[in-house]
């Protein structure tokens, strides 16, 4: 399979539409945790990237060039810490697809292996810190793993998006360790963590936009 920049920017379009849907509930997992403004924060990032997309980047064809302006947009409309995770995830992708209008199945592993060890660099967590990193560093391990053995990125993304959701339930029994979050201690036991949700839900997206492409293409 292939990846346009226009489905690449598709894509995106999808994940600002998800994060709308899915706003509330993200503010209702935050309040149990944090300040309860997970959802909101998400969906200020992600309209300005629905902007972005419907204006800036209309006629861009390089995705390295959308992956950046993403980041970048992603990070300058958000305060919270959130923005530059995101934003070095989606530039570290963009260094996989520099330059390239339609991305291949390789490409595409290695973009978002490359998004999710960004994220997970630059905020520092480790799996069991109740965090984001919880869905995607198994993601990431998962996905590596499986396309290097298959060849098959749409196998290997979705075997992947299984390990993510799988982490992002373990999230549950966790104590937090990083963040406001971090202050219940105990009390933060039986909660999911709403970052580690957001992110699973944008892998997920994903996964329905390439199963929407192979159906169409078949």
């Amino acid at each position: 399979m292939e990846l346009t920049s226009n489905g690449l920017k598709d894509f995106f379009k999808e994940v600002a539409g998800m994060v709308e849907t899915e706003k509330d509930y993200l503010c209702e997992l935050d309040r149990k945790l944090g300040d309860g403004d997970h959802g909101v924060t998400m969906s200020i990032g992600w309209q300005a990237i629905h902007d972005k997309l419907t204006n800036e980047l209309v006629d861009t064809e390089d995705c390295g060039k959308i992956s950046v302006t993403i980041g970048k947009t992603f990070l300058n409309a958000v305060g919270s810490s959130v923005g530059p995770l995101y934003a070095t995830g989606f530039m570290r992708g963009a260094k996989i697809a520099k330059n390239k209008t339609v991305l291949n199945e390789k490409d595409l592993a290695a973009y978002w292996v490359a998004f999710a060890n960004g994220v997970k660099e630059r905020g520092q967590a480790e799996v069991g810190d109740k965090t984001m990193v919880d869905t995607l560093a198994p993601f990431a391990e998962t996905l590596k793993t499986c396309f290097d053995d298959t060849q098959d990125f749409e196998t290997a993304f979705s075997t992947a998006v299984n390990a993510a959701e799988a982490g992002m339930n373990s999230t549950k029994d966790m104590i937090s360790k990083k963040g406001r979050s971090s202050r219940l201690a105990d009390r933060s036991i039986g909660v999911q963590d709403p970052g580690a949700t957001s992110a699973y839900f944008i892998l997920s997206t994903f996964l329905k936009v390439i199963k929407s492409n192979s159906s169409k293409t078949a």
